[in-house]
């Protein structure tokens, strides 16, 4: 892959450690909210919640209160995995016939779909699935939190009272989705500044803020009147008659009826240990399988070499082969599925406290900026989960009123053989899983540490035939690939990024780490103080 890239230049992010609790995430102001809370004594969960509502007002492009998601827990004093999932699903009320196909060539974003007519399922109101994000921090906060929901909103009531600062990674987030944002005033009046991109200021006294003043009222609310009423209350009608209103078909029925789902998760043994992943319409089925081959194949010695990165491209590649054949909201076919490659517009941040309960979530928008369609009144920046269907009738994860979304992430909680675990996940579409199955490896199969972990050169597999490499792998391990596969290579500092964006937290005996994708500018592994 042509670059101009430093071939100097190297790029490090330590691991950190503690006896207290650790929040990995994508945006280091969030990982702070969900430190503080446990540093306050609350759970693994009240940091979950914390945490999840910070990056609503700090990462609106990638995940939210519009969004939906999944988590693996791991509870200490039960000794038990859990999965909570609040993924999305089309609102019941959606008519087929209002997504016609074009018939002019591919669609224009993250699947090759036949096009619908204007762009339809892709962004504006009609593309909005109904949100699950709420739901799967309600059903946590019932099941276990500490702390009341009021203060655990709290936090990104005060951040969104200070407006979205504009840095450079903001600036370059909000331009490339320009376009489409300005198709929608909210959106537009949200993140442009005259229908353009903020720019960040060049004076260091001075900075330029986003008013994030609707959301803040919003969060505010919900904070007093509680999670349901996101559902059933003032909240559900004002987001339902906003989207209605602008002909979109979420209805106040359809946010009623939503329900996150508490799940066994799949239980994969690996290496004498195991890998507890979410189950169905994820990209947890597709780990197992993976998993299955890599420990047929890899025989690990040392540290990662030439034969251990052909292991991981030849299971990831027939892994996802399958995956391919078949997919969908189908009996007997929510285990495997197909989608498409994605950029990093999803979030996934890892935490664990002091008492040894884990948690690894994923939540997103699905594209960045989801739908690109902000609420009038309330200010959510909403997805676009009708884009994970198929517009073509007839296959198993066509569009079709109630049907759940298909989706790739794929957070996990890894137990070793002699008792360490690891919770991760990341964010990137289809190269999430090639990320979180060879962080699994490198604890598991080569005993790393989360510093020497993060820091190893991995490949992704997720493209068809095309094996990418970072170029920092060891010179055999490059050759050897180029001699197998249909071999590219990249740099981490690539944009849009060639691998995914992993965060990840580790407990051994009663000494908790915590590591982040070493590229990612915002991220951070924060401990409590």
């Amino acid at each position: 892959m042509p670059h101009q890239f430093s071939l100097n230049q190297t790029v490090r992010k330590p691991a950190v450690t503690s006896k207290g609790g650790i929040v990995a995430s994508q945006s280091r102001r969030a990982a702070e909210v969900g430190a503080q809370v446990l540093a306050a004594g609350g759970d693994c969960v009240d940091a979950i919640v914390a945490t999840t509502f910070a990056l609503n007002v700090l990462e609106p492009w990638n995940s939210g209160i519009g969004g939906g998601g999944a988590m693996v827990l791991y509870r200490a004093k039960e000794n038990r995995y859990q999965v909570i999932d609040y993924g999305m699903c089309a609102p019941q009320s959606l008519r087929v016939s209002d997504y016609p196909l074009s018939g002019e060539g591919a669609a224009s974003d993250l699947f090759p779909w036949s096009p619908v007519k204007d762009d339809r399922n892709i962004h504006g109101p009609g593309a909005i699935a109904v949100p699950g994000v709420v739901a799967g921090m309600e059903e946590a906060h019932r099941r276990y939190a500490k702390m009341p929901w009021k203060d655990l909103v709290a936090p990104s009531v005060a951040l969104a009272g200070e407006g979205l600062l504009v840095d450079w990674w903001t600036a370059l987030t909000i331009t490339a989705s320009a376009a489409d944002l300005r198709r929608y005033p909210t959106s537009a009046a949200a993140f442009l500044k005259d229908g353009l991109p903020p720019s960040p200021p060049w004076g260091i006294k001075s900075e330029v803020r986003l008013p994030q003043d609707t959301l803040k009222a919003t969060l505010s609310h919900l904070a007093e009147a509680g999670p349901r009423d996101f559902y059933e209350g003032d909240l559900a009608r004002s987001i339902a008659s906003d989207i209605r209103a602008d002909g979109g078909s979420l209805s106040v029925e359809d946010l009623a009826a939503f329900r996150s789902h508490l799940r066994e998760p799949l239980a994969i043994p690996y290496r004498d240990g195991k890998v507890y992943a979410t189950p169905e319409l994820t990209a947890g089925p597709t780990m197992a399988h993976a998993l299955r081959l890599l420990q047929q194949g890899l025989k690990p010695a040392g540290t990662p070499d030439a034969a251990a990165y052909v292991e991981y491209a030849l299971a990831l590649q027939a892994a996802f082969r399958e995956r391919l054949k078949d997919m969908g909201d189908a009996d007997g076919k929510r285990s495997l599925g197909a989608d498409y490659l994605a950029p990093a517009c999803t979030t996934h941040f890892s935490v664990v406290d002091r008492r040894g309960n884990i948690a690894a979530v994923t939540q997103t928008l699905l594209s960045s900026f989801g739908s690109k369609y902000v609420t009038p009144h309330s200010g959510i920046a909403m997805n676009n989960g009708i884009m994970w269907f198929d517009p073509t009738p007839g296959t198993t994860n066509s569009l079709a009123p109630g049907k759940r979304c298909l989706c790739n992430y794929t957070p996990v909680i890894a137990e070793t053989k002699d008792g360490k675990r690891l919770a991760v996940g990341a964010s990137g579409g289809r190269r999430i899983l090639p990320s979180v199955m060879q962080l699994v490896s490198f604890a598991m199969d080569f005993g790393m540490d989360l510093d020497a972990a993060i820091h190893q050169p991995r490949i992704d597999a997720s493209e068809g035939a095309v094996v990418v490499g970072d170029i920092r792998l060891p010179a055999e391990a490059r050759k050897v690939l180029a001699e197998r596969f249909d071999y590219e290579e990249s740099r981490v500092q690539a944009l849009p990024q060639k691998f995914a964006c992993p965060s990840v937290v580790m407990r051994d005996g009663d000494t908790n780490s915590g590591a982040v994708e070493i590229f990612q500018p915002w991220a951070d592994a924060v401990p409590e103080a």
